[in-house]
């Protein structure tokens, strides 16, 4: 199976890349990349931090959205279509959907960020609800591709959906071309792939890490064993990142291609978004913060080089802010 997906990889490129740019163009504003003195001095490092939580729907999701529906037709979209979500995914498409036209079914797993699901609905999506993780929730979109069928969105597996995602490496590298590091957080795996191979097409040499959390270390341990791991679960306070496996799609850019994967503690998971309300002042969910909290972590090998953070999302539950900063 992996070698449908490996043919697949070759369609994730920079010359698709730079046709997808002039699509986000049209609808969103470039995302800031700062440099912050205080991340700098406690890293040790020339530290920038790239703003995807300053998109429209609090992260880098709605980039892939936008271009997916830009190259499909009227046709395929005709029934309407399907994701699975935890929240940035869903946000995305239902938010794209709107400007193209096309009604959009949402799949999240109970127990979901209510403020999300409200904001779903809000964007004119139909919500449901229905089992106990994302990957159940994947389960139940099968079932319902064939009773109703919906073109069901596998976010990670479309190709134009990472060219999408990867004009935010792109901006990286016009903004910064002489990036030593890049640090992006892993979930479904697409955010860090598509910024991979994009930064590897202009700069071969640049150093691409990625960050997990402790629970949920599909894609380290997919890497380490040579073969694509599906957990038995996946519990974490960063639920953008709580994937019991990675797609396949980004899972062959990745496993010969990347430097390293960090994996982070609950505790550090809730420390890195105190490190970017501190050192940045910008609210960072729990998987958008993992990027600065990995740096910290690491910063002895990263000392005096230029280190890209992905800060990929800022939907954060307003409760667990609140535990967060409490404690």
């Amino acid at each position: 199976m992996l070698k449908k997906y490996e043919a697949m990889s070759t369609q994730v490129n920079l010359t698709k890349t730079l046709m997808a740019k002039s699509v986000v163009d049209r609808y969103l504003n470039r995302t800031n990349l700062i440099c912050y003195s205080e991340l700098s001095r406690l890293i040790g490092c020339e530290a920038f931090v790239k703003h995807e939580n300053h998109n429209p729907t609090g992260s880098f999701k709605i980039r892939g959205a936008l271009n997916f529906f830009h190259h499909m037709s009227r046709e395929e979209l005709e029934a309407g279509i399907l994701v699975a979500t935890r929240g940035n995914h869903g946000l995305a498409m239902a938010w794209a959907g709107q400007w193209f036209h096309v009604p959009c079914t949402v799949v999240v797993p109970e127990g979901n960020n209510p403020e999300i699901n409200r904001t779903i609905e809000s964007y004119g999506a139909e919500l449901i609800i229905h089992g106990e993780d994302f990957y159940d929730a994947q389960s139940y979109c099968d079932e319902l591709v064939d009773s109703a069928g919906y073109y069901y969105v596998q976010q990670g597996n479309e190709p134009e959906i990472l060219n999408g995602l990867a004009t935010m490496g792109l901006e990286i590298m016009e903004d910064l071309p002489d990036v030593d590091t890049i640090i992006c957080p892993i979930g479904g795996g697409a955010g860090c792939a598509s910024i991979l191979k994009t930064a590897r097409a202009i700069r071969p040499d640049i150093e691409i890490i990625g960050v997990e959390p402790q629970n949920a270390p599909s894609f380290y341990q997919s890497w380490k064993k040579g073969e694509l791991v599906i957990l038995d679960e996946a519990h974490t306070l960063a639920d953008g990142l709580a994937s019991r496996s990675v797609f396949h799609l980004p899972y062959v850019i990745l496993k010969d291609a990347i430097n390293d994967v960090i994996l982070l503690t609950e505790d550090e998971i809730r420390e890195g978004v105190r490190l970017a309300l501190t050192a940045t002042h910008n609210l960072a969910e729990f998987a958008g913060a993992v990027s600065l909290m990995a740096a910290y972590k690491i910063k002895d090998r990263l000392a005096g080089k230029k280190v890209v953070m992905v800060m990929s999302g800022g939907n954060m539950h307003m409760d667990a802010l609140k535990t967060v900063i409490g404690s």
